[in-house]
């Protein structure tokens, strides 16, 4: 046992975020922590960190336990290197622990740690503050690796796949299933609202809210088994809801009777319908908590006609002598979800904004519609309002009424859409979450009508339940959709095409996620990205051919047919995949199990067929 936090409770301000919650952590743990915003789950990962005190209970590990914390915003300084940055860290851990105080065994403490998040030579030399998004992630887990001496017992990771591309999510799924250099008996607690990651990664789900008995529901196995479990048990708290109300209907009509009747009453009969009374309160308390939901999100079209909306051809841009994509040619009309794929800096803002006509492509034309569409962006880097703003102020500058879809709403309406409190209105900004913070923003663009939505990264910080109600508003959405996300989930559930850039000018349309993600690995190997469904890709100029080392028969043999077993692997895991989806697959548990079990074999062998495909292109020089 690492952990056991025993009946905690936390106050912020007036608000109390969760009382009794209790929860163990056992060695191997992967315990994904999830629940609607501002329910306190960053609080509690800091509180299970020894970073803050609970209000009341206990917390207690084993003696000589190292927990390390991985903040959801970086902290190091930005001026220094990479590498001084984990010094820095080892540094005040050898100190801690006191092995020794010499500043070389910090050095050889952070030599030995970057390599193993990644960083190569140069990237470790490299300003903390020129890294991507990505990088500063593997940098933020270098320095709490190096806080424990690059050996901790328990890693708590606070939203770690905000701002992360898809390379980036893969690297830290990996990392989070066996940290490197750390013991196979690692455990691991994160907070997160992607539900791939969760459906991947966690061997335990705990879902922290007030619908559930002493605030917390935890539940073993990955997210669809916590998803079905879930349903089960609030299918029961409603039943069991029914069943305490009619006994409470005949407690009140029992109470009611005349003095002959109150005459006979025992003492004990009237304190159990009072509790009993207690109980409906509390069931019809937590019921109603758990239907709350995610907030109200619609986002307002305008009355245009015109279907085609945007029309790309054969434009091409780059920048600082590299090329970010070359004769990229599409159309964009009413109904099209277009998901973006690509590493940070591979050009994805840069075309985004090619095709909004906020940029000139160096070559090639944009066609926009007539009269020219009205463009709404959700940014990644969204504007930052003065941490005194009053809430209602941020929801609606001018007055205390806002208009929405043609109709006058008043502030307190328009805010419990987005599930604030009455009284949040008054309260500075700062006082808030960041998925609070991230539902003001979705309200501001929701009374901008629009024909095309630019969505970058909406999902950071936003709850599961607003997650859901925020796709169901992009799919009724009567425009076109740009959408940059690492949310495996959203892409697969909206993108009607995938188009995936390599960074160095090279691009391909796909119809599925799979495909792209299938053509960037292929890209990165080397490969022309044959065997995509749909591909219309520009290449850089070929080079050279260089002299190729003759293979054996059987080597040969291979080397013809992989890329063939290649997309018939693909295929097969991209089937499963696709069956996983099926709601009549999730409800029989057996089958899932199963189904889970095909599908990692089925990507276990993609791996294995990409491995001797770059083994074969090795042999051959």
């Amino acid at each position: 046992m690492l952990l056991t936090a025993r009946d905690i409770t936390k106050a912020l301000a007036l608000r109390t975020l969760f009382e009794g919650v209790s929860l163990t952590i056992h060695e191997g743990d992967r315990l994904g922590l999830i629940g609607p915003n501002g329910a306190g789950k960053s609080t509690l990962l800091r509180l299970l960190a020894g970073l803050a005190e609970p209000d009341g209970g206990t917390i207690t590990t084993p003696k000589g336990m190292r927990a390390v914390y991985v903040p959801q915003h970086d902290r190091f300084d930005e001026a220094h290197s990479a590498r001084d940055a984990v010094i820095a860290n080892a540094f005040t851990c050898i100190g801690e622990i006191g092995e020794t105080h010499d500043h070389h065994e910090a050095e050889t403490l952070a030599d030995m740690i970057l390599p193993r998040v990644g960083f190569d030579e140069a990237l470790a030399h490299t300003n903390a503050g020129a890294l991507s998004g990505g990088w500063r992630k593997r940098l933020s887990v270098a320095c709490a690796m190096a806080s424990a001496g690059a050996e901790p017992d328990l890693i708590l990771l606070d939203e770690p796949t905000n701002h992360l591309d898809l390379d980036g999510v893969a690297w830290l799924e990996d990392f989070t299933r066996r940290p490197p250099g750390a013991g196979a008996d690692t455990a691991s607690v994160f907070v997160t609202h992607d539900r791939s990651f969760l459906e991947r990664i966690a061997t335990r789900v705990a879902e922290l809210s007030p619908a559930y008995p002493g605030g917390i529901f935890m539940v073993e196995g990955n997210y669809s088994e916590f998803l079905r479990r879930k349903e089960e048990f609030l299918t029961a708290q409603t039943v069991a809801e029914r069943s305490v109300a009619g006994l409470v209907r005949q407690d009140l009509k029992w109470l009611g009777r005349g003095a002959q009747g109150r005459q006979t009453k025992a003492k004990g009969r009237i304190q159990e319908s009072h509790a009993r009374m207690d109980e409906l309160a509390e069931l019809k308390a937590r019921n109603a908590a758990a239907a709350t939901g995610g907030a109200k999100v619609g986002f307002d079209a305008s009355d245009r006609r015109t279907k085609k909306l945007i029309a790309a051809k054969g434009v091409s841009k780059s920048y600082g002598g590299r090329t970010l994509f070359s004769d990229l040619s599409l159309t964009l009309g009413v109904g099209d979800c277009l998901g973006l794929l690509g590493a940070n800096g591979s050009g994805k803002t840069t075309l985004i904004r090619v095709l909004t006509g906020e940029t000139t492509p160096d070559t090639g034309l944009i066609d926009l519609a007539e009269p020219r569409p009205r463009v709404a962006v959700f940014s990644q880097h969204r504007q930052d309002f003065p941490p005194t703003t009053l809430l209602s102020e941020a929801l609606c500058p001018v007055s205390d009424q806002v208009r929405y879809r043609g109709q006058a709403m008043h502030i307190k309406t328009w805010s419990r859409r987005f599930l604030f409190r009455d009284e949040q209105l008054d309260q500075p900004i700062q006082s808030l979450s960041g998925g609070e913070l991230a539902r003001i923003h979705i309200a501001r663009l929701m009374l901008a009508p629009a024909d095309v939505l630019v969505l970058d990264e909406p999902t950071n910080d936003l709850d599961i339940p607003t997650l859901e109600t925020l796709e169901e508003a992009m799919e009724s959405f009567p425009g076109a959709i740009i959408l940059v996300t690492h949310d495996r989930a959203m892409l697969e559930r909206l993108a009607t095409e995938v188009l995936a850039l390599d960074g160095r000018g090279a691009w391909a349309m796909h119809a599925s996620l799979g495909q792209a993600e299938a053509w960037r690995r292929r890209q990165a190997s080397g490969a022309n990205g044959a065997g995509a469904a749909k591909t219309e890709s520009a290449k850089p100029a070929p080079e050279a051919p260089k002299a190729r080392k003759k293979l054996g028969y059987m080597d040969q043999r291979d080397l013809e047919t992989i890329e063939q077993r290649i997309q018939e692997a693909e295929n097969a895991a991209a089937a499963l995949e696709a069956r996983l989806a099926d709601p009549r697959l999730l409800a029989d548990h057996e089958a899932m199990t199963r189904a889970c079990a095909e599908l990692g074999a089925a990507q276990g062998l993609v791996a294995r067929l990409y491995a001797r495909w770059q083994e074969l292109e090795a042999m051959q020089g």
